[in-house]
């Protein structure tokens, strides 16, 4: 379907919406959807044509359970998706634009929050709220949205209402989770809570633009540093000849205290960047705030490690590591709940590691399209031909679909001497004990 035929092909609320989504990304599409579904009329704004055609007819650029049978209920009726803002805008604009790093500086680049709020402000009334959701450093609804709008209005009326939903549960999260309300000023705080009260089933009304910035930031830093923490126990144990399983299972068993995470790759949009806004943000004030670094830092450094730590166990076997081939399964960052979300995912930095030191590297995921690994310059199989032939296997994330996989059957199609490195332990209990000494079973935090 051309441009042209879906501007034509409008429906005739558009002019006349209750809601503007801007930007439909994995914050954006969940938002929009969910508020259509509530019998708001919504559009969601988007500047990539293949991305905006694709909505239109029902068919969703990412992966996320139930995103496609709720495009398929309300688009039309409640739901369009435009690459023009109306002449008239909405009573409500959300902006849900990304908020990428600079590469190398991992400094915060607010470009698309900037170019966002500058064309609402162009269509700005007095009566228009506009909620940033985009996550941001603390500040940014301040310091960068409310100068663009006060260009055209002197009062406009501004909210930051964080998404805080994980990939895979987006949608049921939307409608599970509290959601953090802060205002300019009283009427901004309590129109942005009359609109997330049709979907939240609580909402948690904090002082400030900057108080609700700051909530988001630190929730993802804080998960960030308990995942970090038992990377590290795994890298402790190992050291120490101990599996971290154990010690972790040991600790928790019964014990009134904050469970000890499990060590496991951090990714994601979220994790990935999120410490570094706060970082930014404190750091601008004169506080570098250590831990959240020090996490970023070891959970950054993991796939690495691991890519390291298999090449070793190659040629203490006595493989051949310039003719190697090596299966790497698990693209997308996480596993459960399933996703095709690859911000953040281990396999990246660990095909990048193998590049130039091995002769072949194919890779295999459950849900990321084929044609997506491909781009990563690799050949993309199916498991049992990824594992035939193998001097090593990498098993990144803990894709529910492993459970049903005959791992001796596969174990069976790979070169001897080999090396199966299962990340989240999905196959420990089959091959724990295992005996094959010309087959090395390796596992974050097991020597």
């Amino acid at each position: 379907m051309s441009l042209e035929a879906t501007e034509l092909s409008k429906p005739p609320f558009v002019e006349k919406a209750d809601v503007c989504v801007i930007g439909m990304g994995y914050v954006g599409l969940t938002l929009a959807v969910s508020l259509a579904q509530e019998g708001l009329r919504v559009i969601g704004y988007e500047v990539k044509p293949e991305v905006c055609d694709g909505l239109n007819r029902g068919q969703p650029h990412f992966f996320e359970k139930g995103i496609s049978e709720a495009l398929g209920q309300n688009l039309g009726s409640s739901l369009a998706f435009v690459m023009e803002l109306p002449s008239t805008l909405p009573r409500t604009v959300v902006i849900c634009v990304g908020t990428p790093l600079h590469e190398g500086t991992k400094e915060p680049d607010l470009r698309q929050i900037e170019a966002a709020s500058a064309a609402i402000a162009e269509r700005l009334t007095p009566d228009t709220l506009v909620i940033l959701r985009s996550t941001v450093p603390v500040g940014t609804s301040r310091n960068v949205v409310l100068p663009l709008l006060c260009q055209r209005i002197s009062e406009p009326l501004l909210a930051f209402c964080p998404e805080r939903t994980i990939q895979g549960k987006a949608l049921e999260e939307l409608r599970s989770l509290p959601q953090i309300i802060g205002g300019l000023n009283e009427v901004s705080a309590q129109r942005a809570k009359a609109l997330f009260e049709k979907i939240a089933p609580h909402i948690i009304m904090v002082s400030s633009l900057e108080a609700a910035e700051m909530v988001k930031l630190i929730c993802n830093a804080h998960t960030d540093l308990i995942y970090g923490y038992g990377n590290e126990v795994a890298l402790m144990a190992e050291t120490l000849g101990l599996d971290a399983y154990e010690l972790i299972n040991a600790a928790n068993l019964d014990y009134p205290r904050p469970d000890l995470s499990k060590p496991g790759f951090v990714g994601g949009g979220c994790l990935s960047k999120d410490p570094y806004l706060l970082i930014h943000s404190a750091q601008s004030r004169g506080h570098y705030p250590s831990m959240v670094a020090a996490a970023r830092c070891l959970n950054e450094s993991l796939p690495i490690w691991v890519g390291e730590r298999v090449l070793a166990a190659l040629q203490e076997l006595g493989s051949d590591i310039a003719h190697a081939k090596i299966l790497i399964t698990g693209f997308a960052y996480k596993g459960q709940p399933e996703t095709d979300d690859m911000r953040g995912s281990p396999a990246t930095p660990v095909l990048n590691f193998y590049r130039n030191r091995v002769q072949t590297v194919v890779g295999h995921d459950f849900i990321v399209p084929a044609a997506q690994i491909a781009r990563l310059g690799i050949e993309p199989v199916d498991l049992a031909l990824g594992f035939e032939g193998a001097d090593a296997v990498l098993v990144l994330n803990n894709h529910v679909q492993y459970q049903c996989q005959d791992i001796q059957a596969l174990l069976a199609r790979m070169k001897r001497p080999g090396i199966l490195f299962d990340a989240w332990g999905v196959f420990q209990d089959q091959l724990r004990y295992h005996s094959e000494s010309s087959l090395k079973y390796l596992r974050l935090g097991y020597a």
